[in-house]
C-alpha cells in the first residue's frame, strides 16, 4: 500500500465511483507511505478515534512532517479565526454550546421542527420554478433545486433580508468553487473565492452589527448578543466565523445529500415508488444514503497530541491522520452486504455524519430538508430518469457529489 492510493482517491477519474479504492484500502486498515499521512479505513478503528481525545482536528498540532495530497481538499485557509470544527476543547465546546442554543436542544427544542412549514413552501416554491420553464424533459436538479434549497434555508435561519439571498448565493458558489481544487482549473478561481470570503465576512459583520442594536430571533441576533454568553462570550470577529460556517457547511453537504439521494433512488426505482407511496420511507431512506452515499467522504489533517496505536500501527505524536468515512461505511465486518442500498436496513449506526464531539453541527436540519426534497421529488416527478450516469462530479474528494444532475420526467404532479 502507498500514497499512489491516495493519489487515485484524489484523481477525478475514480470520483463517479470510489468505492472500489476503498475496498482496497480497507486491506490494510492503517497505512501510510514514507512521508505521507496515516490513513484509516475501517469501520471500528475510525469510530474510536472520533472518540479518542489524542486525536486533534487543531491543524496547530501537526507537528510532524508530511507530504499529504490530501491537505488542498480541506478549504485552506482564512483571515478569520478557526471555526470550532478546527479547535479542540475547551475552545471548540464553548463555541459550539454558544451557537447551539439559538439552533436546536436543549435551550431551542423546537427550532428544527417549527421550521418545517417554512421548508414545505421552498421546495414547493423551486418545483413550482421547475413547472414555470416548462421544460421537463431536462431539469438540472442540483441547480435547479437541491443547490438553492438548502441555501435558501440557511439564509432564513441566519435572518438574511430576502432581498440579500440572491448576494448569498453568489458568494456561497464562488467560496464553493474555491473548496472544488481542480489541477486545471483557471488559476484566478482561487482569489476569486478569497475575495468572495472577505466581502461574506464584511456583509456579515454589518449584518451583525445591525442586530446587536436591533436584535430579532433569528441566528444572527443570538450571534451578536453571544459576547453576553456565561461561557465566556464569543468576539466579533468568532461570531462572523461562525456565521460563515454555518453557511457553507450549512448547504454544502446538504446539496450532495440531496442530489446523491436523487440519482441513487433513480437507480433503484422500486425504492424510489415505494418512497412515492410511503412518504414516511424517507426517514430511514436517507439514513441509508448517509452510509451508502455520504456527502462528506472523508476528514483529512486530524492530528494525535499523544503517541496511539491503531490496529497494531503505532502513529506518532504530531502525525498527520485521515479518516476515510465512506470507506468506513462499507466495511464488511460492519454492515452485512455493505455495496446494496438498503432502506430497510435494522442496524445502522453510519459515520455519514461524524461522531463524537465533532459530529454534524446541523445534522436535525440536514435530515429534515433530505427526507422533505426526496420525499416531494418523489411524489411529484412523474416517470422521472436518469439522461446521464453517471453524472458530471465535483472536482472535491472529500466534499463528493454530482455537479449537476441532468434527469427528465414526463411531467410534474401538483
Amino acid at each position: 500500500m502507498s500514497q499512489a492510493m491516495l493519489r487515485q482517491i484524489l484523481d477525478y477519474s475514480n470520483r463517479a465511483d470510489p468505492y472500489p479504492l476503498y475496498e482496497e484500502l480497507r486491506r490494510t486498515p492503517v497505512f501510510r507511505d514514507e512521508d505521507g499521512p496515516y490513513v484509516v479505513s475501517t469501520y471500528h478503528e475510525i469510530q474510536g478515534l472520533l472518540h479518542d481525545p489524542r486525536i486533534s482536528s487543531d491543524p496547530r498540532n501537526l507537528t510532524l512532517p508530511s507530504s499529504d495530497p490530501l491537505a488542498q481538499e480541506d478549504g485552506g485557509d482564512s483571515a478569520l479565526p478557526p471555526v470550532f470544527l478546527k479547535l479542540d476543547p475547551p475552545d471548540h465546546d464553548r463555541l459550539r454550546r454558544i451557537t447551539n442554543r439559538p439552533f436546536g436542544p436543549p435551550h431551542s427544542p423546537h427550532k428544527i421542527h417549527d421550521m418545517r412549514g417554512e421548508l414545505d413552501g421552498i421546495v414547493a416554491g423551486l418545483i413550482q420554478g421547475i413547472v414555470d420553464t416548462g421544460s421537463p424533459e431536462r431539469i438540472d436538479l442540483v441547480d435547479q433545486f437541491s443547490y438553492p434549497f438548502p441555501v435558501t434555508v440557511i439564509c432564513r435561519l441566519l435572518g438574511v433580508p430576502p432581498e440579500d439571498e440572491t448576494r448569498f448565493h453568489g458568494w456561497a458558489d464562488t467560496i464553493a468553487a474555491g473548496l472544488d481544487p481542480d489541477p486545471d482549473a483557471d488559476p484566478t478561481e482561487k482569489p476569486k473565492a478569497a475575495d468572495a470570503q472577505m466581502e461574506l465576512g464584511m456583509y456579515l459583520a454589518g449584518l451583525i452589527e445591525e442586530r446587536s442594536k436591533d436584535p430579532g430571533e433569528d441566528m444572527l441576533s443570538q450571534l451578536a448578543a453571544a459576547g453576553q454568553d456565561p461561557d465566556g462570550g464569543m468576539s466579533a470577529l468568532e461570531a462572523i466565523s461562525t456565521a460563515a460556517l454555518l453557511l457553507i457547511a450549512g448547504h454544502e453537504t446538504t446539496v450532495n445529500l440531496i442530489t446523491n439521494g436523487m440519482l441513487t433512488l433513480l437507480r433503484h426505482p422500486d425504492v424510489l415508488q415505494r418512497l412515492r407511496e410511503d412518504p414516511q420511507l424517507a426517514v430511514p431512506i436517507v439514513e441509508e444514503l448517509l452510509r451508502y452515499e455520504p456527502p462528506v467522504q472523508l476528514l483529512p489533517r486530524r492530528s494525535t497530541i499523544d503517541d496511539i496505536e491503531v490496529a497494531g500501527v503505532n502513529i506518532p505524536k504530531g502525525a498527520t491522520v485521515s479518516l476515510i468515512l465512506a470507506s468506513g461505511n462499507r466495511d464488511p465486518k460492519r454492515f452485512e452486504n455493505p455495496d446494496r442500498f438498503d432502506p430497510d436496513r435494522g442496524d445502522i449506526q453510519h459515520l455519514g455524519l461524524g461522531s463524537g464531539i465533532h459530529s454534524c453541527f446541523g445534522a436535525p436540519l440536514a435530515r429534515m430538508e433530505a427526507q422533505l426534497a426526496l420525499s416531494e421529488l418523489a411524489r411529484r416527478l412523474e416517470n422521472p430518469r436518469l439522461l446521464e450516469d453517471p453524472p458530471p462530479y465535483r472536482q472535491n474528494a472529500v466534499l463528493r457529489g454530482p455537479r449537476h444532475l441532468p434527469i427528465a420526467c414526463d411531467g410534474i404532479r401538483p
